[in-house]
């Protein structure tokens, strides 16, 4: 932009050398203005302060090696001003965005000895992570109480009661390799939790040569349990499904109109029916679909799942249930970030009580937005659910989506929904 503004032809390739030494330079300081990264001014100013450096030393290195080269002050000063815009620029970004991810990731930490304690240590003299310890489980019970501020807990329940309540987002276990005991004991307690769980073993008599840890933040770490999909996934998928949904509920407008006139005659009731259901992190939401029952009654804490021949069922939501037709209003969900076009699909929040205890895996269905359709669904894994072992099939459907998942995986599911996923014989 700057050569285009102010430069000289004569000088273009004089200029294009110096920004390309500056970048080289830049490039070579990274890691020291990395380091200073904790300070919350350094960590804008310093890498503003080393651009301006290695620009002014870039341009000279070029005119020591070419001494004809005098480069135009407008042009320098524009391009000096306009990177170091986008130097602050980005580092404000990146502050903005640690910020942000610091105030989400609330951790609980379970260790004891001499690894645990020198972590930990570690971890506070940080002053820039994305983490937050707010709970801390002391294995070791004759331990003096430490004077770090964190909430210390040596009653496993009460701790366990702690990291539900406060929604805690992830479980550190900093324990010896061979403490094999404790870390089962963890992960049996968080099964039916929705918890990112990481072991921080301990690994410094085993490296040779360097111990340092892997992560600035959380040691060398091993996920457990953790969410399957990254935030920048998260949010591709997220951008995949509203854009998708708009379209289709755009398409299906004269359709959906019709559906709706055609439920509210078939018999007296509401248009939609609604149902809580679980959704993402275990998150309650209301899910919409046309009414396809006659209104009535249930008892409280008791869904009834449709069968075939169900007497409830008006002929109009015969049909709609046939077609998959019912579903179309949960667009509305995903275009209000309740539900995804495609993901593991929700069940009654009855249901997930009784299913989570018997099915294994089964709450990890909810480490992401329910689907209107999904793999489950396209493999013939729909309708109802009469026995453990149709359920367990479908939830390792489920898993096998979220551990490999991309967007063109949703493609395909879609795909095989518009051609074999709308009439089928389980559904009814």
């Amino acid at each position: 932009m700057a050569y285009r503004l102010f430069g000289e032809s004569a000088e273009a390739a004089h200029d294009s050398a110096a920004a390309a030494f500056a970048v080289l330079f830049a490039w070579a300081a990274q890691s020291v203005c990395a380091q200073r990264r904790g300070a919350p001014v350094g960590g804008i100013v310093a890498p503003a302060l080393a651009w301006m450096l290695c620009d002014a030393l870039a341009t000279c290195a070029v005119m020591w090696m070419h001494r004809e080269y005098h480069p135009s002050r407008a042009w320098f000063a524009c391009w000096a001003a306009s990177t170091l815009a986008g130097v602050i620029l980005c580092g404000l970004v990146v502050r903005m965005d640690r910020v942000r991810r610091a105030r989400t990731r609330s951790v609980a930490v379970v260790g004891r000895g001499d690894h645990y304690e020198t972590f930990l240590q570690r971890f506070l003299d940080k002053r820039d992570s994305v983490y937050r310890i707010d709970a801390r489980f002391d294995m070791d019970t004759a331990a003096a109480a430490p004077a770090d501020g964190i909430r210390r807990f040596q009653c496993i329940e009460q701790f366990a009661a702690y990291v539900r309540e406060q929604r805690i987002h992830e479980l550190w276990l900093a324990l010896p390799l061979t403490d094999e005991a404790t870390l089962l004991r963890f992960l049996e307690l968080f099964r039916n939790d929705l918890l990112n769980i990481r072991f921080l073993p301990d690994l410094g008599k085993h490296a040779r040569f360097c111990s340092d840890a892997a992560d600035p933040d959380a040691a060398f770490a091993i996920n457990l349990v953790a969410a399957p999909l990254t935030d920048r996934a998260q949010a591709a998928k997220d951008a995949f499904d509203r854009a998708f949904a708009a379209c289709a509920l755009l398409a299906v407008s004269p359709l959906f109109l019709l559906i709706a006139i055609a439920v509210k005659l078939s018999s007296p009731g509401p248009v939609l029916f609604r149902q809580w259901r679980h959704g993402a992190k275990g998150e309650p939401f209301q899910i919409y679909k046309f009414r396809t029952m006659h209104a009535h009654a249930s008892d409280d804490g008791v869904v009834a799942q449709a069968t075939r021949g169900d007497v409830r069922i008006t002929r109009i939501g015969a049909l709609l249930r046939r077609t998959s037709l019912d579903e179309l209003p949960q667009f509305l969900n995903v275009l209000r970030g309740e539900m995804s076009v495609v993901g593991p699909r929700p069940h009654a929040i009855e249901h997930d009580a009784l299913y989570q205890d018997v099915v294994d895996g089964y709450i990890h269905r909810y480490r992401i937005k329910p689907g209107i359709t999904g793999w489950a669904q396209v493999n013939g894994l729909r309708g109802e659910t009469d026995s453990i072992d149709k359920m367990q099939q479908r939830v390792e459907h489920d898993l096998f989506y979220l551990s490999n998942w991309s967007l063109a995986f949703d493609v395909r599911i879609v795909m095989a929904t518009v051609v074999r996923g709308f009439v089928h014989h389980n559904a009814y």
